[in-house]
């Protein structure tokens, strides 16, 4: 795994080994960024079960100020860290240690903003709406922002329709990407 754009572009990535990380495959990654590319100059991003970082450091080597990333896995969190280091990011990449959802609590409280919130949580689970309706509730998406999720291609009724409308679906075989911004 490597970031495919910016500044850091070519830079190796550490990746975890073993099954339990489903890493955004470069096709994937390259058609995201494509799109998201005029929202990332100076955008505060939030990475959401961030893996080892992929995502959010490529936006960062793409020119996102900030990205916080989400991440209960205490080996991924160490390899988030090493990889902001590696990519020279350590002072635009915090990385937060826990569950998804009292993270965003603590972040709400916090009364943080993101332009850009990214979500790949493990395909087939019931983490998307608690963690939607977390996002939501606490107002995280700034004024303009969009969340975007990775999911199976299958996952249907996972966001709320008072909450949340999609504006964009892509697919990639297996894996889709919606495009969600706030019902009202």
């Amino acid at each position: 795994m490597r970031v495919i754009g910016g500044i850091a572009r070519g830079r190796k990535l550490k990746t975890r080994k073993g099954w339990e990380t489903r890493p955004t495959g470069d096709r994937v990654k390259e058609s995201l960024f494509n799109i998201l590319q005029p929202l990332l100059p100076g955008a505060f991003m939030l990475d959401i079960f961030a893996g080892t970082g992929n995502i959010g450091i490529e936006a960062l080597s793409r020119g996102a100020e900030k990205c916080v990333f989400i991440e209960k896995n205490h080996q991924c969190v160490k390899i988030i860290t090493e990889n902001l280091a590696l990519c020279g990011f350590t002072r635009s990449g915090e990385v937060i240690h826990s569950d998804a959802v009292p993270a965003l609590l603590v972040l709400g409280r916090k009364l943080c903003k993101f332009d850009l919130i990214f979500l790949d949580p493990p395909y087939h689970g019931t983490l998307l709406v608690p963690v939607l309706a977390a996002i939501y509730d606490n107002a995280l998406l700034a004024e303009e922002g969009i969340v975007v999720v990775e999911h199976h291609v299958d996952a249907e009724d996972w966001w709320q329709p008072t909450q949340w409308q999609p504006s964009r679906k892509k697919k990639y075989g297996d894996t889709a990407i919606t495009f969600l911004t706030p019902a009202n």
